[in-house]
């Protein structure tokens, strides 16, 4: 396949790149809707015990069950006669409303739930509408309310939006302008580096349109894949970012390996076929161990992060098909623009292998040098703890976050986010005496408000009202609402949790719970069981992949060690940063837990990349290897011209793309800026710690172990295993590249 190509880029090298253009133009019209087809949601496993219940409230009592928080300001008193007209005004407005379920009024709850939709200084108050429908739908008519109703209102009433369906609306909102604003900052920037990088501004053309094709390319997929399945519109962000950063990472190796093949005297042809049968291969390698390590999310059940799986296995695949198509023909286009010689001369002679002998002169004290820094950075990650997004990802500055902050200072309970006990009727009949006792029972718990079952709302143990809309009853199923003291996802919310699940339910009941605090308890419980089978599935793709590549068992283990050594340094800084709040939690507000998805999500994309860099290094490392007498001598020899044939290479791959995930950093959205920071630190430790200090400090220490596998397995691996090539004919350092 990669003669076909080299062959096919050296005859038409124009054409390629027409046709280039021309699909970057229809992938262009394919994917122009696609923010407006994508969720903001996803967060929760559809099977979980709060979204079968979720399922049950929507379709057998027509309960919805995302809800837009409708505060309501006035200069006067609300319970007011005039204040109270058009609270009462907006309440019939909403229940006339398409999609909307149900409606909750300050005026018509039963106290004690009525006095906690009313502020403490008795000027604001909450009008709470549910939305029928799924998280998706469901958003998407807040949406539609938050551009009706939210404003100035009448004279002296202002009407603010929040709650979980404002929340996600605005996170959508705001994730495309911070896609935006980190696009401005990020691309100039990229670009005056790459001409750094590249020696020339021809040169550093090539990446950008590598990534371009690729971004495009992988939007249009997940456009596509929309209108199938459920796709989080955070995907959009990986998408752009890993694309760019793989664009360089790829069309650097490629360039640099060509510069070598012309500066030792090859003709520019033949430069290029020897180019694509070492480069290419290693890209074609790489690209797959990249993607399928992505590929892992996909075990998780929440689409969020099915669809970074999406949109990450679709951008790697993108990156290297043009790589191999569009970096060639620029070359072969181009000519010396790009191919130029830079300097001449053996590795032997470059820094970066006077470096490498001088850390295999001490490996021990590298080691230690660097392991110990590493293990203190990492040990905050025991204190982890996770939660799940509210309002608080948002910047101050946003109207949804602002209408949390007032319900959690001049509110004493959170009506809109209620637990919700759906009751099985096991045996097809109900007892409805039952049913009150067992609410009576809930009410009993401290931090509970009330409890309302299907014949009155309790407080206390006491009936003090009707249940009102706030409980029903139905051939299969009954419901109860309990409302709380708690505030969201905390831990006095997650212990009373605790409490109501302790009540025992109605005999021949199957009680399933949902709200805020089981939903969060349920995704993060969907990730903790998943995340063996995720970390099973990359380290045994990991070992086969590279067992292909290096022929030992002894190299695989040696990157999953350094490579989790290296993640668990990264997600210490994560936590004692974003949890704990150090450094003022670089401008994010700290709750004191970390967003479940992202932990997994950043493993997967930071084990991801460092493979990527694992493989460029090896696979050089290799070449000497083989071409050497298999010597102690000779191994240390290669690993010294592997590193000083690739470390420029990782090294300015790795500042290049630690500016592309930075930009991220300028994103309002609090988790959009700890993956962006996380992965910056990720690839910044990998490339300069590991891959510079601890690689060959490891390698030289193992010696000929390196290179060791069974007999059957190096059996196996002579007949299908990858042979890079001989190293280019003298060895000479790249040109002009990092």
């Amino acid at each position: 396949m990669l003669e076909l190509i080299s062959r096919v880029v050296i005859a038409a090298p124009k054409r390629i790149l027409l046709a280039t253009v021309v699909l970057m133009s229809l992938f262009g019209v394919l994917s122009a809707p696609v923010a407006d087809l994508l969720g903001a949601g996803g967060f929760t496993d559809p099977d979980a015990q709060s979204n079968r219940a979720n399922k049950v409230l929507t379709e057998e009592f027509h309960r919805g069950f995302v809800n837009l928080n409708l505060l309501v300001q006035a200069k006067e008193p609300v319970t007011s006669a005039p204040v109270r007209a058009q609270v009462d005004r907006l309440v019939a407005e909403l229940r006339s409303t398409e999609h909307v379920a149900r409606v909750l009024s300050p005026f018509e709850a039963p106290d004690p739930v009525a006095a906690g939709l009313v502020s403490k200084d008795g000027r604001s108050a909450l009008v709470i509408a549910f939305m029928d429908g799924n998280e998706t739908t469901g958003i998407a008519s807040s949406t539609t309310l938050v551009e009706r109703y939210v404003g100035q209102r009448d004279p002296g009433l202002t009407i603010s939006a929040g709650g979980p369906g404002a929340v996600y609306s605005a996170v959508n909102e705001q994730s495309r302008h911070d896609l935006t604003l980190s696009e401005a900052i990020v691309l100039p920037l990229t670009f005056l580096v790459l001409v750094w990088v590249f020696g020339g501004v021809v040169a550093a053309l090539v990446p950008l349109a590598v990534g371009a094709f690729a971004i495009s390319g992988s939007v249009a997929i997940l456009r596509v894949l929309a209108e199938f399945v459920d796709v989080s519109v955070f995907a959009l962000n990986l998408a752009v970012a890993l694309g760019l950063a793989l664009a360089i990472d790829y069309s650097l190796l490629f360039v640099s390996r060509y510069r070598e093949e012309i500066g030792d005297g090859s003709h520019p042809d033949e430069a290029l076929r020897r180019t694509m049968r070492t480069a290419g291969r290693t890209v074609v390698f790489s690209a797959a161990t990249v993607a399928l390590c992505l590929a892992t999310m996909a075990v998780f059940p929440m689409y969020f992060l099915r669809s970074f799986a999406y949109g990450a296995v679709s951008v790697v695949v993108m990156a290297a098909l043009a790589a191999l198509v569009i970096t060639p023909a620029a070359i072969r286009l181009a000519g010396k623009r790009i191919g130029k010689p830079g300097r001449r001369g053996p590795l032997s002679e470059s820094r970066w292998y006077t470096w490498t002998h001088a850390v295999m002169r001490r490996p021990r004290i590298a080691a230690a040098v660097t392991l110990i820094p590493l293990v203190i950075a990492g040990l905050p990650f025991l204190n982890i703890k996770f939660g799940f997004p509210d309002d608080r990802i948002l910047p101050t500055t946003s109207s949804a976050r602002q209408v949390g902050d007032h319900m959690r200072s001049d509110f004493t309970q959170d009506a809109g986010l209620p637990v919700h006990i759906v009751l099985l009727h096991g045996n097809g009949t109900r007892d409805n005496t039952a049913i009150d006792a067992y609410a009576a029972e809930l009410s009993k718990v401290p931090t509970v408000v009330a409890a309302a079952g299907p014949g009155a709302t309790y407080a206390g143990g006491r009936a003090i009202g009707p249940a009102g809309h706030e409980a029903g009853t139905g051939k299969d199923a009954s419901f109860l609402t309990v409302t709380t003291t708690t505030l969201p996802f905390s831990a006095a919310s997650d212990e009373a949790l605790d409490r109501l699940h302790a009540v025992p339910p109605p005999a021949g009941t199957t009680p399933l719970f949902t709200g805020a605090a089981q939903s969060n308890r349920d995704g993060v419980e969907a990730i903790a069981s998943r995340v063996p089978a995720m970390l099973g599935l990359i380290a045994a793709v990991m070992f086969v992949l590279l067992f292909l590549l290096s022929g030992s068992v002894i190299i695989p283990l040696k990157a999953l060690v350094l490579n989790a050594l290296s993640l668990t340094a990264t997600f210490g800084a994560l936590v004692w940063i974003f949890q704990e709040g150090h450094l003022g939690g670089l401008g994010t507000t700290v709750v004191g837990t970390l967003v479940s998805t992202m932990p997994v999500l950043m493993f997967c994309v930071a084990f991801g990349l460092s493979m990527d860099y694992e493989v460029f290094i090896i696979a050089r490392i290799r070449e000497f290897w083989l071409a050497s007498d298999r010597s102690d001598a000779a191994g240390r020899e290669s690993v010294a011209l592997g590193l000083a044939g690739t470390g420029r290479i990782v090294t300015a791959a790795a500042l290049v793309m630690a500016i592309t995930f930075a930009g991220l950093v300028a994103s309002q959205v609090s988790f959009l800026r700890i993956f962006g920071f996380g992965l910056a630190v990720a690839i910044l430790v990998d490339a300069i710690v590991i891959r510079t200090v601890l690689l060959p400090a490891v390698m030289v220490l193992l010696g000929k172990a390196n290179w060791w596998a069974p007999a059957p397995l190096a059996r196996l691996h002579a007949r299908i295993g990858l042979n890079e090539g001989a190293p280019s004919k003298n060895s000479s350092v790249p040109a002009e590249v990092g």
